[in-house]
């Protein structure tokens, strides 16, 4: 298992306003007004407020850590190769609340704890082939939320992105806050995001290095193009991905793109059973890399899996990355 950084938990900590007081989240008796929110541009009707929510995914748990929900939780499920949870801001969460799979969601295990309300997204748990979608599940009488990152937005069947990935974790953390009651909570978050956001973008250096987002593989990468989480991510930091021209989310592209665009910094997502330093070793030692700036300088820096999809670690990723990014400018 990884170690986080000591500065990124600090960061992450500061950023979600971790020992704040907050206002507790409505009880069941008290919650009998139906709440309706905007979901993947559905409106959703909630008849109450859910006592046994379900999450896939560690962006997803950590939402409702963040929002001190996990009283309103029977469960999560995630694979145990997204990084050591022992010193997270949400360890407590991670501690109280049941681990039901160290893989994905399934019917099984949403009926098994008894869940009502699934919070998962489209490739976070929602699966068309696996027949687990909010469809399914509404057939069974058991709400979902699903992540605003992951709507699809009509380009193509499965293609994801509705906004901008800092305005869906706003957004969902505004839903989430309505749903259960913590409005203020809420709202603090997202303003001290913004704050931090917006103090790294102030110190952004004014030529942008150029950043490719290595996932994995090795005959193609697997990389971010303008629709998923690391665009604005790497944007906000003061970058600019190399892969903005491509219309997608998360997908695959030639090295030989990546070698025409001659970016400045390689950034590796960290998890699973390849680790970082073996993604590294890789992009060092590929021929086809050996011209390209990012390899011959050995400017290669490494998030956590988490620090890329939508998840309240966000803003710590952007202002860590930021750090790395001026130093690269002044180089």
């Amino acid at each position: 298992m990884r170690k986080l950084l000591a500065a990124a938990l600090c960061l992450a900590a500061t950023a979600t306003g971790c020992g704040a007081t907050v206002e507790p989240a409505k009880d069941a008796k008290s919650a009998e007004k139906a709440v309706t929110l905007t979901n993947c541009g559905r409106e959703v009707t909630f008849d109450k407020v859910p006592q046994r929510v379900v999450t896939n995914d560690v962006g997803i748990t950590e939402l409702m850590f963040a929002l001190g929900l996990e009283d309103r939780m029977a469960g999560f499920a995630m694979p145990d190769d997204k990084g050591d949870l022992s010193g997270v801001p949400w360890k407590d969460g991670y501690d109280k609340v049941k681990w039901l799979s160290k893989d994905q969601l399934t019917k099984e295990n949403a009926l098994d704890a008894r869940a009502d309300l699934v919070f998962a997204g489209w490739n976070y748990g929602f699966r068309e082939d696996a027949g687990f979608t909010p469809d399914a599940l509404k057939k069974l009488g058991v709400p979902s939320y699903v992540l605003t990152e992951s709507c699809r937005n009509g380009r193509t069947e499965t293609s994801r992105g509705i906004m901008p990935p800092l305005d869906a974790l706003y957004t969902d953390l505004t839903n989430l806050g309505k749903l259960f009651g913590v409005e203020k909570r809420a709202a603090t978050l997202i303003a001290d995001f913004k704050k931090q956001i917006a103090g790294v973008r102030a110190e952004a250096p004014a030529k942008k290095p150029k950043v490719f987002l290595y996932d994995s593989g090795q005959d193609q990468p697997f990389t971010s193009g303008r629709y998923a989480a690391p665009e604005q991510i790497i944007t906000e930091a003061g970058g600019a991905n190399v892969m903005h021209d491509v219309e997608d989310s998360w997908t695959t592209v030639g090295w030989e793109s990546v070698v025409r665009r001659d970016p400045d910094v390689i950034v590796i997502c960290d998890y699973g059973d390849v680790g970082a330093e073996q993604k590294k070793k890789f992009l060092l030692s590929y021929a086809p890399l050996r011209g390209v700036s990012a390899i011959k300088h050995k400017r290669i820096f490494v998030l956590d899996y988490v620090d890329l999809v939508e998840s309240p670690r966000n803003p710590s990723a952007i202002a860590r990355l930021g750090t790395y990014l001026r130093t690269v400018a002044k180089n």
